[in-house]
């Protein structure tokens, strides 16, 4: 079962409008890798402060986070839809005219540090400061909302519509849509006692990849993730984490998280060998950062989920284990660094090894 539908079901139209919308989204990949991990390394460099690496126990499914804040470490909340959201929704992802971005709701705004001018399509995805304009509202507290512009409907052109927009829809109520969605209740997330519903809740937050502890951000993230499939269209929620060190991505494609790695020049060798490509071809794509015997790295691992996260092949209900993972590790890879162009990524697996 899908909420959305695949390129072959929609019309040309509709091809059209996602083939702008994955293009849009491989261009804010760049934007958020680069102010979520490259941006946040060097904040650390500048402050001259070690920057937490995550270490690999951390990148397994149902993985413990250290309950740790870094300061230094940019953090956002950005979603990214297809289509529009319709305003009947307006009560769960809270988007009004007072949160709308034009230049006096800006300027009205205490949280947001604007001081570039502000031109008049500046928050069109098309618009050649557009990802200047993107990194100046990253800081604001909740979320930035990119949606199609519905004013020219003649073009699939997209905005930065609205700022602080905050998800108001109970944990409870999530995990009881995820679970009925998956047959693990008909209706009422209590129907099997409060034991069953309260591991409910645990799995709702496997399913999205974080841990039961995760703070604001990362739990608005997945209930948006969730409300968004009540829309008939792809979306993608990118989450930055101060905790995590990380930049996860929620899509229609399932979750992955990038991450800064740390790797020696032997290991650069072995990957070069590897890969039959020269070193210095290594360096110059894909380190963002090297130093004596450390070169740091762009690490993405993607996740897909396994038959008991899924809609099961004879659609009847079905007890839940807790014992059975939901999450499983599907690709490992190293990233090319921000801007380049020419160069795919490099399979590396390291997780399990």
């Amino acid at each position: 079962m899908s909420y959305w539908n695949f390129r072959e079901e929609l019309s040309r139209q509709d091809r059209m409008r996602r083939s702008i919308y994955e293009t849009l989204r491989d261009e804010l990949d760049e934007y958020l890798l680069q102010y979520g991990l490259v941006d946040s390394y060097q904040n650390f460099v500048n402050q001259h402060v070690p920057y937490p690496f995550v270490e690999k126990r951390e990148l397994k499914p149902r993985a413990r986070i250290p309950d740790v804040e870094y300061e230094w470490h940019n953090r956002f909340l950005v979603i990214f839809v297809e289509d529009v959201i319709p305003s009947t929704y307006k009560k769960n992802l809270r988007f009004f005219d007072d949160n709308k971005v034009t230049k006096e709701n800006l300027m009205r705004s205490e949280t947001v540090q604007f001081s570039k001018k502000y031109f008049r399509n500046i928050k069109l995805f098309e618009s050649t400061h557009f990802s200047d304009f993107l990194k100046a509202l990253l800081p604001v507290d909740y979320a930035l909302l990119i949606q199609r512009d519905p004013t020219v409907k003649a073009r699939n052109r997209y905005s930065l519509s609205h700022f602080h927009v905050r998800v108001d829809w109970p944990i409870a109520d999530a995990a009881e849509d995820l679970a009925r969605e998956l047959r693990y209740i008909s209706k009422d997330l209590y129907e099997k006692g409060e034991a069953y519903a309260e591991e409910i809740q645990r799995k709702f937050f496997e399913y999205y990849g974080f841990p039961i502890t995760s703070g604001g951000r990362r739990t608005a993230a997945m209930v948006a993730a969730q409300f968004l499939r009540r829309v008939p269209c792809i979306s993608t929620v990118y989450i930055g984490s101060s905790e995590s060190r990380a930049l996860y991505r929620i899509s229609e494609r399932g979750v992955s998280k990038y991450i800064l790695m740390k790797l020696s020049n032997t290991d650069i060798q072995q990957i070069a060998e590897y890969h039959r490509l020269r070193e210095e071809t290594i360096r110059k794509n894909y380190l963002i950062a090297e130093q004596e015997d450390e070169n740091i790295v762009i690490f993405q691992a993607t996740y897909g989920r396994t038959s008991h996260a899924r809609f099961p092949d004879d659609g009847k209900l079905r007890e839940l284990n807790s014992e059975y993972f939901w999450m499983t590790v599907i690709n490992q890879s190293i990233l090319p660094k921000p801007g380049i162009w020419d160069k795919s990524p490099l399979p590396y697996s390291i997780i399990y090894t």
